[in-house]
């Protein structure tokens, strides 16, 4: 064990520090510590480390790096061919500076180079348009012209004047379609507890309900060639639900000023009791 390594050692044992809780602070593996304290610089990844790993050791044992340094300096191994890679690198970051150089005035030559192009077409493509129109409407008069022209008149011996003749044709108006005629819902009658609807103009019904207050028992019924019940039960608040149907309907509301009823998009008034209610709407197909 060389001097050094029993003076790191010795901290050690007297901070009662074993080498697995200085491996825990310091972060440097066991067998390198080990090595340390052995003077077996060999086992360490290299010379730079050393010293490092030297200076961790006595932070973590309570002793002064830097001193300890200063009075091993001549048994420590020292660092010179991570001296000599420091140029080597600083060359390769020369060349790579000089190629990104390179690169970066080429890229600045072309862009200047599409920049131009580009003001070019810019400027080109602004009046050749602006020439085209004021050439344009010559030639195109002179077709027209001579399209509009009558024959009999063509001849510019005769000292006539040409006569255009208007061959536009004008598209006969059609008139619109007459508005379909609107979906109307009318209550006809009152009795027995039963509201009577006639719905005109649609060729079905549709029937929308929303639960607004307490849970409501509800049964429609289909009102064809015979009665069927389309559907029945009991509803929770907030419920919504629709049918449609291609008949006359009858509905049966267990409590009425507990939903909101809509026949085909009109709202049909239910009262404001709690009792039970009985709607019979009429589709009256056209």
């Amino acid at each position: 064990m060389s001097e050094l390594g029993q003076l790191l050692r010795k901290a050690r044992m007297e901070n009662k520090i074993s080498l697995e809780d200085l491996e825990e602070a310091t972060k440097i593996r066991k067998r390198y510590l080990e090595a340390i304290e052995e003077g077996d610089y060999k086992i360490l990844p290299g010379n730079f480390y050393v010293r490092a790993f030297i200076k961790s050791y006595s932070e973590a044992v309570g002793l002064d790096p830097n001193e300890v340094l200063r009075l091993y300096q001549n048994v420590i191994p020292a660092t010179e061919a991570e001296k000599n890679i420091e140029p080597i690198r600083s060359k390769r970051s020369g060349r790579n500076t000089e190629k990104i150089g390179k690169w970066a005035s080429n890229i600045m030559m072309v862009s200047f180079v599409v920049l131009i192009l580009g003001i070019i077409y810019y400027y080109l493509n602004m009046n050749y348009p602006n020439h085209m129109d004021d050439v344009k409407p010559a030639n195109e008069q002179n077709r027209i012209t001579d399209k509009k022209m009558d024959p009999a008149a063509a001849n510019a011996n005769n000292g006539t004047a040409a006569v255009p003749i208007n061959d536009k044709k004008t598209d006969p108006v059609v008139p619109p379609p007459p508005p379909a005629p609107k979906t109307e819902v009318k209550l006809t009658k009152s009795q027995s507890g039963t509201d009577y609807y006639a719905v005109s103009n649609a060729d079905k019904l549709t029937i929308q309900m929303k639960v607004t207050g307490d849970a409501c028992w509800v049964q429609i019924d289909s009102l064809g060639q015979s009665r069927e019940v389309v559907e029945q039960g009991t509803y929770a608040s907030g419920k919504s639900q629709s049918w449609e149907l291609t008949n006359s309907a009858f509905l049966i509301v267990g409590r009425s000023n507990a939903i909101e009823l809509t026949v085909n998009g009109t709202v049909i008034p239910v009262g404001d009791t709690p009792n039970p209610k009985r709607f019979q709407i009429e589709l009256q197909k056209a």
